[in-house]
């Protein structure tokens, strides 16, 4: 599925990481923790190309997306990898529904289709009846289920997520870490969470710990 051989990055003369070996197998939920400035989100970003590392490589169903160009690799990223942040950038303007398709227009999926999807991805997770409203009418938890019904929409081999419960009261935490079990048993999905959260760590079939750049178990 996914395979990370010794990954190293440095910002000046702080090193990051400091070679990082890490397989991820399809259908696995795996949380990242350890403490603040450990690498866990360089690492995340690393995952999903939005940083190059400075050595190593990065396998998806055995594509090194760094060796494509600017174009290839920007298709690689929307059609393989999904992404949840703590903050759910969602679109403003825009409705639940047509937040979640537009990454399949990107992909130049047919807008009916892409519409039918959607609906489909938000019925799943429970808002059926609040598709239609833009994000300012949610609650942060829905607008937290949008954005991961955006990240699925294009049936990503890998759903990569950065403290998405970070922003969220204990009910609607407890729901979401639910969601994606739920959604992993639905879909076979594969999800990569990076938590301070201990429940959502424990409930992972795999706890991965970083302590200042490198895996200590």
């Amino acid at each position: 599925m996914i395979e990370v051989r010794n990954i190293r990055k440095r910002f000046g003369h702080l090193e990051v990481l400091k070679g990082i070996d890490l397989q991820i197998n399809q259908g696995e939920v795996v949380s990242i923790v350890g403490p603040s400035g450990a690498g866990k989100t360089t690492l995340l970003q690393i995952m999903g190309t939005l940083l190059k590392p400075d050595s190593g490589e990065v396998f998806l169903d055995g594509i090194n997306p760094f060796t494509l160009n600017e174009s290839a690799l920007s298709s690689f990223r929307n059609t393989r990898i999904g992404f949840v942040f703590q903050f759910h950038h969602l679109l403003p303007e825009f409705t639940a529904l047509e937040n979640v398709f537009l990454p399949a227009l990107i992909k130049r999926t047919n807008r009916k289709q892409a519409e039918n999807r959607a609906k489909e991805l938000l019925a799943m997770m429970g808002l059926a009846e609040r598709m239609n409203n833009k994000p300012a009418e949610l609650s942060g938890g829905e607008q937290q289920r949008v954005a991961v019904a955006r990240a699925l929409i294009n049936e990503p081999a890998i759903v990569l997520a950065d403290e998405p419960s970070g922003n969220l009261d204990s009910k609607n935490k407890k729901e979401l870490h639910g969601l994606f079990f739920e959604l992993r048993e639905k879909l076979n999905q594969t999800f990569v969470i990076v938590t301070h959260d201990a429940e959502l760590a424990e409930m992972s079939d795999r706890k991965i710990h970083l302590v200042d750049g490198q895996i200590v178990d």
